[in-house]
């Protein structure tokens, strides 16, 4: 049975999502960051993690944006096969929300049309869209907005198979490691292992918008997150790159399987505004 959506209401959700994600952070990431500040042994990270957690409740009753970085929207559509859309095109439809969501938001924009001429397109369009066709008559739409801050410190590695697992576990400290405080800590650590180079960067991606504290289904992955994510906070980094135990909050991690001759490794650093918010439609 064929289900008909309009794309119109693709543009109104994306609308409220751009507003909503860069005004409020979600709970999964609100309860992690007031976990971490229990926690923390650092008294200036137990500091920062405080400023940070008023900051969000600032943001949150003056309905004013969590960081000023608005950052570049991503967008997954999982879209199930026997749906058909009517009203226009899809990729309109999203930039469209997009552009309304910042425009009536009051959201900075961020984006240039030309990465060498760098002329601001003033609505933060066009979007990154990431496509998938899944069973069924429903849209999944996940919605993340990007901040470059912590985006430019991300890494892709094309490892030997030889490299192994020890050979990804040094990819992903030597990530965080190198990023340093010019990501914001505490972070959360997306990482996808397989594919080939675009899979993995996709992959790691995705793996942001995992909810902090759900971990892998695949037992070996799901250790390697714990295991990860111990070392990273044993590197002293801590919130704001001022020392402490709290250098990231989770590390989330999907596998795809690869060539023989391969070992993709992306990791996708993001701050602790990890935005992310997902509507079924």
């Amino acid at each position: 049975m064929i289900r008909t959506i309009d794309v119109g209401e693709i543009t109104e959700h994306i609308r409220q999502m751009c507003i909503e994600t860069n005004h409020r952070l979600s709970e999964d990431m609100n309860l992690s960051l007031k976990q971490a500040a229990e926690t923390e042994t650092s008294e200036l990270g137990k500091k920062i993690l405080d400023q940070l957690l008023l900051n969000l409740e600032i943001a949150k009753e003056d309905n004013i944006p969590i960081c000023q970085d608005t950052g570049m929207a991503v967008i997954f559509l999982e879209i199930g096969q026997d749906v058909h859309f009517t009203g226009g095109l899809l990729e309109d439809a999203v930039n469209q929300g997009v552009k309304k969501g910042y425009e009536e938001g009051y959201l900075r924009k961020s984006v240039v049309g030309d990465p060498i001429l760098r002329e601001n397109t003033k609505d933060n369009t066009p979007a990154v869209i990431h496509y998938s066709i899944v069973s069924g008559d429903k849209v999944k739409i996940t919605f993340a907005p990007k901040g470059f801050g912590s985006e430019n410190m991300s890494r892709i590695f094309m490892l030997k198979p030889a490299d192994g697992l020890e050979g990804v576990k040094d990819a992903i400290l030597t990530s965080v490691s190198d990023a340093g405080p010019n990501a914001c800590p505490p972070l959360v650590v997306g990482v996808g292992i397989g594919g080939d180079f675009e899979k993995a960067a996709i992959m790691a991606k995705k793996a942001l918008t995992r909810e902090t504290g759900e971990h892998s289904s695949i037992p070996y992955i799901c250790d390697l997150e714990k295991e990860m994510l111990e070392k990273i906070n044993s590197l002293g980094i801590g919130p704001g790159g001022l020392g402490g135990r709290t250098t990231a909050l989770a590390v989330n991690i999907n596998s795809y399987p690869t060539h023989i001759a391969g070992l993709p490794v992306a990791v996708n650093i993001c701050c602790h505004v990890n935005r992310h918010a997902v509507r079924i439609l």
